[in-house]
């Protein structure tokens, strides 16, 4: 298929899916006329390397990760790719911590923001002295 049904196929734009190849995370074959061409894997791949992007991974982090699907049969392979695997694990775990705790952190904002809207709404009204 050529780069404009796999955009279609993904939901992801010719332009992204060109950045994907020259950073080495998809690959194709060329006609004679230069234009690109994709195998049906490269949908699947394509939907791996979204996912990727989406958990925070840098293009560089996803080429160190995506050869254990291509030779999980290497274990040095295997090893680089459970370590960086591992380490952004780690990294999201972080990242998932660092979000409770500002979630938490408006939760209190919120919740006093109400009882200052709560006690605002039973004050007695000021009264205005007649001229």
């Amino acid at each position: 298929m050529r780069i404009g049904e796999l955009s279609k196929r993904t939901g992801v734009s010719p332009r992204s899916l060109r950045y994907y190849e020259e950073q080495g995370l998809l690959t194709s074959s060329r006609s004679d006329a230069g234009q690109r061409h994709y195998s049906d894997a490269e949908v699947q791949r394509v939907s791996l390397i979204q996912q990727l992007f989406n958990a925070g991974m840098s293009s560089r982090v996803i080429a160190t990760v995506l050869p254990c699907v291509e030779t999980p049969s290497d274990p040095a392979v295997m090893e680089s790719a459970f370590v960086t695997m591992t380490r952004e694990r780690d990294r999201i775990d972080a990242d998932i911590a660092h979000l409770i705790e500002a979630r938490d952190a408006l939760d209190v904002l919120i919740r006093i923001n109400r009882q200052h809207s709560a006690e605002l709404s039973t004050a007695p009204e000021p009264v205005t002295p007649s001229p």
